[in-house]
């Protein structure tokens, strides 16, 4: 993962969790002289910047425009008061596709900054109403995003139902509030399974100095085995943490050497990002109290849903925690909106297999959400084996959106996943379906250039 991901998520963290006020006034700026951008070589277009109620814009439409919009929702920017758009907004090779075939798209800054999905929803529909304006209405209009913009796909298509035609959320939180009570599943499961004792919220110098390197000692099979050779506690751990974000699956033991290895958030421990993670007090940008618990969470660490005595003994010892009553609010857009999974359109999604940032339970919960709908019919999911946070190949981008414009003008509903068969994601070449191109699938053997995600 790229640093400048990584430092975007550490001030995620802080955000989340308290660390960072999100109450102090704000005083978000637009630099409009960063505004203006060039047409990709080669191509016709006529290109629109501004700033509209206070978040900064980017529209482009092809000379031969075919009277269709693609709107992009972009991922988490920081805490910072600037409000930015890159030239990932969209990304460059979906950018490319949509302008060589007729398509034209917009993209917010959003008017503030942190992970407010809220904000994203409203200045990416008002966008989509200043396009109208500025040139006209389109036929058709698609909404598309990652990561925090995946999230923010997910709650506009059910907030406005009738301004858009298709979606493609990916590697979004579109489990809300599940991906923060995983964090805390994780984090409290490891301080049980490692030092016999949990608690939340911790003292963060204390908990990655001292208790991290216990648990990592009190885990691992032989001294130095973390996070591949482990004892039967640390197995349990690493079982318990694969059925939380997201179930028996291919890639997983490539994701949990990666993800307990390599990644953090400035600690300077390297693979110490998921206890990264669980550093907070549990709150939430605009919520007026914790908002994560785990007080209704069965932890296992095997597929049979019966308690052995070890699994019992775990439940009963674990720490837990509940919601304050206002920490979550289940309708609206205040807090971290829900994703209730009321879809009246065609949805496509993608995720990578071994994402433990945003794990691909996201997708499970979501395809629940969707079924009690009874609108199974119109959601259509993707693996993708990379183990990397929306590690996506532009082709991967552009024959989805393609697949889902099918769909929309054609009825032709495209090929997906089904993430909640274990026949399907415990098959060795799960994801190989959708997966176009090279994607760092990790190798715990460290054999020089070779990915065990690889697809024949």
């Amino acid at each position: 993962m790229k640093r400048a991901a990584l430092a975007a998520l550490t001030l995620l963290l802080l955000v989340l969790h308290g660390t960072v006020s999100a109450d102090k006034p704000p005083g978000y700026f637009v630099d409009e002289s960063l505004l203006p951008f060039e047409a990709i070589p080669g191509t016709s277009t006529s290109r629109y910047w501004g700033v509209h109620k206070k978040a900064g814009y980017r529209i482009e439409v092809p000379d031969a425009w075919n009277g269709d919009l693609v709107v992009w929702a972009h991922g988490f920017r920081g805490t910072g008061l600037e409000l930015e758009l890159t030239a990932g907004d969209p990304p460059p090779g979906l950018r490319l596709y949509l302008v060589e075939n007729g398509y034209a798209w917009a993209a917010s800054s959003y008017s503030r900054n942190d992970y407010d999905v809220s904000t994203g929803v409203q200045d990416t529909h008002a966008l989509t109403k200043r396009f109208n304006g500025i040139v006209s209405k389109p036929n058709r209009t698609y909404l598309a995003g990652a990561s925090m913009g995946g999230h923010i796909t997910a709650v506009a298509i059910e907030q406005y139902p009738n301004t858009y035609d298709g979606a493609m959320p990916v590697c979004g939180a579109i489990g809300d509030y599940e991906l923060f009570d995983f964090f805390l599943d994780f984090n409290v499961a490891a301080q049980q399974l490692g030092t016999g004792s949990s608690q939340y919220p911790v003292d963060p110098a204390a908990y990655l100095f001292l208790t991290l390197p216990q648990i990592k000692e009190n885990l691992e099979l032989f001294p130095g085995g973390w996070p591949l050779f482990l004892n039967s506690d640390g197995m349990n751990l690493m079982r318990l943490t694969e059925l939380r974000s997201g179930g028996t699956r291919t890639g997983f033991v490539e994701a949990w050497w990666f993800w307990l290895s390599f990644p953090e958030f400035g600690s300077g421990i390297p693979g110490a990002f998921l206890f990264e993670l669980g550093l907070g007090d549990g709150t939430f940008v605009r919520a007026p109290g914790v908002g994560i618990q785990n007080s209704d969470v069965v932890y296992q660490f095997d597929t049979d849903p019966a308690l052995n005595p070890s699994e019992q003994a775990f439940n009963d010892a674990v720490f837990r925690l509940t919601a304050d009553p206002q920490g979550r609010n289940p309708n609206g857009l205040s807090q971290v909106p829900v994703v209730n999974g009321d879809i009246g359109i065609p949805v496509l999604t993608m995720h990578n297999i071994g994402d433990l940032f945003v794990p691909i339970h996201n997708e499970v919960v979501y395809a629940n959400e969707v079924a009690s709908n009874g609108a199974s019919d119109l959601l259509v999911q993707r693996a993708i084996r990379g183990i990397g946070h929306c590690d996506f190949t532009g082709a991967e981008l552009v024959t989805g959106f393609t697949d889902l414009v099918n769909w929309v003008e054609n009825g032709v509903k495209p090929d997906g996943d089904d993430l909640q068969d274990p026949a399907q994601t415990t098959d060795p070449l799960f994801g190989c379906d959708h997966t176009q191109g090279s994607h760092f699938g990790g190798d715990p053997l460290g054999l020089p250039g070779s990915s065990m995600l690889a697809c024949p």
